[in-house]
């Protein structure tokens, strides 16, 4: 588990922060998978700095609620007038039984303590008929990042805090949420330069870095500061994210 009060907080909003082109990639997503009716109440389960709560209350047309445990996370977002931060964890969602249509979870599963629990709570929240969007990683298809090469035991510290899908698949139908025949790939994602991929990912405001060794981090580094130096236009690809759909 990661503690977003020690230092994550800090560097969050530099190393995490989503352009508008992006931003609206993902309303265009979510507004494809959610239920028609207008307007929608929204949560947005581990909400963080709040980076897609306020674009969500504008895209649905209703309140937003960002439920976030870390309260220094939840002091860096940004004022909206359809939007109420709680303070608040995925196995105790401080919000009324079917009280909302959808449901964002945007890298946060993971970070759930009880997992299986969070699917239930998420099962009462949600309005029948709402909708469930798990944006995660899972660990039977990993995305090849194109900083993995610097950290070479990278890739194996992300897979291991993932579940696979049909594990995943088995918890929420646990709980009564139907995942969609298929995991979605939106490709929302903007290519950047290799100058921007460094001084983003040097930020360490991945949670990947808490895990690796101090070694290992300072050589990474090191040589991609160097690559970065003497090729900082070289264009690094934009990976597809995975999004579930589960539905109530």
């Amino acid at each position: 588990m990661v503690d977003y009060n020690d230092r994550l907080h800090s560097v969050y909003a530099a190393g995490r922060a989503i352009g508008q082109e992006t931003l609206d990639a993902w309303m265009r997503a979510y507004a494809e998978v959610a239920p028609p009716e207008r307007p929608l109440t929204v949560l947005d389960l581990g909400s963080g700095t709040g980076r897609f709560t306020g674009a969500l209350a504008e895209t649905f047309g209703g309140p937003a609620y960002g439920v976030e445990p870390s309260a220094r996370m939840r002091e860096q977002a940004p004022p909206h007038p359809g939007v109420t931060y709680l303070e608040g964890s995925a196995e105790a969602i401080p919000l009324p039984d079917a009280s909302c249509d959808l449901a964002l979870l945007f890298l946060s599963f993971h970070h759930f303590t009880d997992q299986q629990q969070a699917f239930h709570e998420l099962r009462r929240v949600i309005t029948p008929g709402g909708v469930v969007l798990l944006r995660s990683q899972f660990a039977d298809r990993m995305p090849d990042l194109p900083w993995y090469p610097y950290f070479p035991s990278a890739p194996a510290v992300d897979a291991a805090m993932y579940r696979t899908v049909e594990d995943t698949e088995r918890m929420a139908r646990a709980a009564n949420l139907i995942p969609d025949q298929q995991v979605r790939l939106i490709e929302a994602e903007q290519p950047r330069s290799l100058k921007t991929l460094y001084e983003r990912v040097s930020t360490r405001a991945l949670s990947t870095f808490e895990h690796l060794p101090a070694d290992e981090m300072e050589a990474g580094f090191e040589q991609f500061r160097r690559d970065a130096a003497a090729d900082p236009d070289r264009e690094t690809p934009a990976v597809p994210a995975s999004l579930m759909v589960l539905r109530a």
